[in-house]
């Protein structure tokens, strides 16, 4: 990446419906973050506030599923002063590609922060090739 680049910052935004949900309270898209190494994608997402018996990581076909759900309960009691983020859900769903091993995906949530690895197929791994 080079020095002149600059990130643009997202603001949070609400989720568009893409089915009715059973579950009150708004969705919430969270910040996301893609990487890529020589081995996988790492993502990493800000679920502040979700606990990890409240998170959902569901692989259907070739479609990535995350959801985590607020427990409104320990935010009722309080009475805001000034806030910048809004209490809701998160859910996010990605497209994932053939090069892609489903079966070695993992999760890690820590201090309200989802890191996903997402192994590449061996095939799929770059590699040097010697010259003779």
């Amino acid at each position: 990446m080079s020095g002149s680049q600059e990130l643009a910052v997202r603001e949070k935004q609400e989720a568009a419906p893409k089915e009715e949900k059973t579950v009150p309270g708004r969705f919430y898209v969270p910040p996301t973050d893609i990487s890529e190494t020589n081995e996988a994608l790492i993502v990493v997402m800000e679920v502040p506030g979700v606990d990890r018996n409240n998170v959902t990581v569901a692989l259907e076909n070739d479609l990535l599923r995350v959801e985590g759900q607020i427990e409104f309960a320990k935010y009722r009691d309080l009475e805001p002063v000034y806030t910048e983020y809004n209490i809701g859900h998160y859910a996010r769903r990605f497209a994932l590609s053939g090069k892609i091993d489903r079966e070695r995906i993992t999760a890690q949530l820590e201090d309200g922060v989802l890191t996903l690895t997402l192994p590449k197929q061996q095939e799929a791994v770059s590699r040097k090739i010697a010259i003779r």
